[in-house]
């Protein structure tokens, strides 16, 4: 049987007192109670810690020897309760997350400067990566949530939608395109297109699209990131789709930003966690967050 913190906590304050009847008061239970205690305690170690033979309860040699011991193990154990009882109350722990760029940039930091005003005790770790990226990250550990699209498999992951993303027609300003409402993805066919790298799961989509417009379409050039497509579309180079998270992001650079139709390609935005596991308490929190803001578009 090993001993309890409670023995431990009633031998410390008895070898501190010297005194049942004041351990006793101090603890909050009966001298019969804490007899008891003492007793088992001194069982499970294998021989007398008090000597009570004298008037007192004096230590035993071996009782002093243990009475160091035992103060650390308390001090220990109080410490890692405090710890943990903070990190469920969020006032501390790390909140750790992988974001796919489109929004990295144009949402989370709004997300999370409201959970850091709730929670300032959390310290925050993101990675800004793209999508296949983000998977891996929380399958291997190295995020606990993940904001992502839907990707085509969860493999073993959880997905949390929160809102729906569409595609977006992005022109230079002045384009003959710029004067439109709105445009059809055959409108996009028509001009030099900037597409995002083959592979990617933006391309599949935007390729998919493409296909079923009935005419050759003129692929200017490829990159890797948004960003990259709107300053090429910003020097007019081309025309390019976006998914609407980037609007903001590609009015700043002075496009205009059109509905796109015929067909309307949308995707899920959400969070990938794992299926298996509880969450921490701060990834628990911001997840709750996000998930109460979420809207449909």
């Amino acid at each position: 049987m090993s001993a309890t913190v409670k023995q431990l906590r009633a031998f410390v304050t008895v070898a501190r007192t010297r005194s049942l009847a004041e351990a006793s008061a101090q603890l909050h239970i009966s001298q019969p109670a804490l007899s008891v205690a003492i007793r088992n305690l001194e069982n499970t170690a294998g021989g007398p810690l008090f000597n009570r033979d004298s008037r007192q309860l004096a230590l035993t040699p071996e009782g002093r020897e243990f009475l160091r011991r035992a103060e650390q193990l308390l001090h220990n154990w109080d410490q890692s309760l405090d710890a943990i009882q903070q990190r469920f109350q969020l006032q501390r722990g790390q909140l750790s997350l992988a974001a796919i760029p489109a929004f990295a940039l144009n949402r989370l930091p709004a997300l999370l400067a409201q959970f850091h005003q709730s929670h300032p005790e959390i310290n925050i770790a993101l990675e800004d990566i793209v999508m296949e990226r983000v998977f891996q990250a929380v399958l291997e550990g190295r995020a606990e949530l993940g904001i992502s699209f839907r990707p085509d498999d969860l493999g073993g992951l959880e997905f949390v939608p929160f809102e729906r993303d569409r595609f977006i027609a992005v022109v230079p300003a002045g384009h003959p395109l710029a004067a439109r409402k709105s445009l059809r993805w055959s409108d996009l066919a028509s001009a030099p297109f900037i597409a995002m790298n083959r592979g990617s799961a933006v391309r599949r989509w935007t390729d998919g699209a493409l296909a079923g417009c009935g005419r050759p379409v003129h692929l200017l050039c490829e990159a890797n990131q948004l960003s990259t497509i709107g300053q090429l579309v910003k020097v007019g180079l081309g025309v390019s789709a976006v998914p609407s998270l980037c609007e903001a992001q590609m009015r700043d650079y002075g496009l205009v930003c059109l509905p796109l139709s015929a067909p309307v390609i949308g995707q899920e935005v959400g969070v990938l966690l794992k299926s298996r596991g509880a969450l921490s308490a701060p990834a628990r929190a911001f997840l709750d967050q996000v998930s109460s803001q979420g809207v449909d578009r």
